[in-house]
């Protein structure tokens, strides 16, 4: 798919059908996330991929917005292997950057996805035996879209550019 339509049509869809992503989808996808730029390359995160019926029973308790896709990803960053620049660790940058890149393919190669902040941490940690050192940053349910999954109201709904940018 051209990039171009990729970062137009990609929307969060918040309902997938129960349909099973081949392991080849999930590798192009984990490559994605792999291959993405990061603080001097240190690539400080680890990504657990869920699809067992009792790690996704594990997300639910975290979360209530898996939205029944059959395969989440909690991206998280490595506070302590992070580069350390200025007045701030860069895990939290390094991780969106990770998350944008597979959501960005999962699209490409025809999957869809929904970016999720909201989920209880120390539950995470918990139920995955999370180390210390690692930072749930991103949950990011994979799947496809449900036949009756409405559209986001909010997709299309963009400032203009005079908006967000300011030339000087």
């Amino acid at each position: 798919m051209e990039f171009d339509k990729v970062i137009r049509e990609r929307c969060s869809v918040r309902r997938f059908s129960d349909r099973e992503i081949s392991k080849e989808v999930i590798d192009k996808i984990l490559e994605a996330g792999r291959i993405a730029p990061t603080a001097k390359n240190i690539q400080p995160f680890k990504i657990y991929f869920v699809s067992s019926e009792e790690g996704i029973s594990k997300i639910d308790k975290a979360s209530r917005c898996r939205y029944g896709a059959p395969v989440v990803f909690i991206i998280c960053g490595d506070k302590d292997a992070s580069y350390n620049g200025g007045n701030h660790s860069f895990y939290e940058i390094d991780t969106s950057i990770v998350t944008t890149h597979m959501m960005l393919e999962a699209y490409n190669v025809g999957v869809d996805s929904v970016w999720v902040g909201l989920f209880d941490g120390d539950i995470l940690r918990s139920e995955f035996s999370i180390p210390d050192n690692l930072v749930p940053v991103a949950l990011l349910p994979l799947g496809y879209r449900s036949d009756d999954c409405p559209d986001s109201p909010w997709h299309s709904k963009r400032k203009e550019v005079s908006e967000l940018v300011e030339y000087r």
